[in-house]
């Protein structure tokens, strides 16, 4: 069986690492704060801009669609590991990445939902005379 968009999925998933590890450092945190999430969402961005330049073949979309369907019981799969309270017990770290994190992702909803919005609109409209 072949899996179409595992080079463009381990591309982001390298790149988000990076930035994860990055942002650790940064914080001056020994880990990765957020890798898997910068993979995601560089995957949703590179999908969408290759789409919109024709460089998908079908059976690549399907297998980044594959891909991105798998995130959520990934990070579920994750989260249950993680211990919470030795994340609270670190102190103002996990709450201000926390509040971060939710409010970039509060944000992003806009954007993220315009990205097919122009297309559905000129279908329905043109649909209607």
């Amino acid at each position: 069986m072949k899996i179409y968009g595992v080079a463009i999925l381990a591309g982001c998933f390298l790149a988000g690492q990076l930035l994860g590890s990055l942002l650790g450092f940064w914080m001056q945190i020994p880990g990765n704060m957020g890798g898997v999430a910068f993979a995601m969402f560089m995957l949703i961005m590179l999908n969408e801009q290759m789409r919109k330049r024709g460089f998908l073949m079908a059976e690549t979309e399907n297998g980044i669609a594959f891909w991105n369907a798998m995130y959520i019981p990934i990070v579920v799969a994750m989260s249950a590991t993680q211990n919470v309270k030795a994340a609270l017990s670190g102190g103002w770290v996990a709450i201000v990445v926390g509040v971060l994190a939710t409010g970039l992702c509060l944000l992003l909803v806009p954007l993220v939902s315009k990205i097919g919005a122009t297309k559905d609109i000129t279908r329905s409209s043109s649909n209607n005379t």
